[in-house]
């Protein structure tokens, strides 16, 4: 299984798929995902950042920015 770092908080995020866990058993699943802005940016978020996100509003680059602050 590789791992990506979450665009909010930097954790090494495990993502499932892919020839990294072809030939394993491993039963870990994906951690985190790739979400398309309303400014047009693409971010990999874990499922924690996700749940940080303002939901009154469209998600930008700037409030995944603020993530790590």
């Amino acid at each position: 299984m590789s791992a990506d770092p979450c665009d909010g908080c930097g954790t090494d995020v495990p993502v499932a798929g892919g020839a990294g866990n072809f030939w394993t058993f491993e039963a870990e699943t994906t951690g985190g995902v790739t979400l398309e802005l309303a400014d047009g940016t693409e971010h990999f978020l874990c499922f924690d950042c996700i749940e940080r996100l303002p939901d009154d509003r469209e998600v930008t680059a700037a409030d995944v920015a603020a993530l790590s602050e």
